[in-house]
């Protein structure tokens, strides 16, 4: 089983996407998780992206890609995984859906984790205080919303188009909203 968390930040993705690992034994794969690894390990491809996160540029999608494919190779994944923040772009998707298609390893659902615009401020402004985050100013906050509308939301519309996409309230308790997700696959 192969599926996709989508939302925008603070939705809940990387809460969901542990619970989803935790008892569906799938392989969490974090496209951030992925490329800090490799950068660790010295593999190649981690040595490439090394010198493009070095120059502070965002590391291409060939170059990810590529560590997904390498990841989804393993033997781990082969029962399933769930990606979470990946693919942010209407690229992205096309490029993993003929990857995956390629490898004969369907996606089975895109699930959109549904939240408003003023439980994600409180939920980013708490995690920001819980934890510290740098990335969690206002400025970084707006900044964040602001390219997730404009650059990741077009995704929804992708998978909609081919039937994937499931729409899940994001709104309530962890284990309410893992209860829809599973819900919606088991179907």
């Amino acid at each position: 089983m192969r599926i996709i968390l989508l939302g925008a930040p603070g939705s809940g993705k990387g809460t969901q996407a542990t619970l989803l690992r935790d008892r569906m034994n799938l392989v969490h794969i974090s496209t951030g998780d992925l490329l800090r690894a490799a950068r660790a390990a010295g593999t190649p491809l981690g040595l490439k992206a090394k010198e493009v996160m070095d120059r502070g540029e965002l590391v291409s999608d060939d170059i990810v890609l590529s560590m997904l494919e390498e990841r989804l190779h393993q033997p781990d994944a082969q029962d399933g995984v769930i990606f979470d923040g990946y693919p942010r772009n209407f690229a992205q998707a096309d490029a993993l859906t003929c990857m995956l298609a390629k490898m004969a390893m369907p996606l089975k659902a895109a699930i959109l984790l549904d939240v408003s615009h003023a439980v994600l401020l409180s939920r980013l402004a708490e995690r920001a205080k819980k934890e510290g985050r740098a990335d969690d100013t206002p400025e970084v906050i707006a900044n964040r919303l602001k390219i997730y509308h404009d650059q990741t939301e077009p995704v929804v519309g992708y998978y909609q188009q081919r039937g994937l996409l499931s729409k899940i309230a994001g709104e309530g308790s962890m284990e309410d909203i893992y209860a829809q997700i599973a819900a919606v696959l088991k179907n």
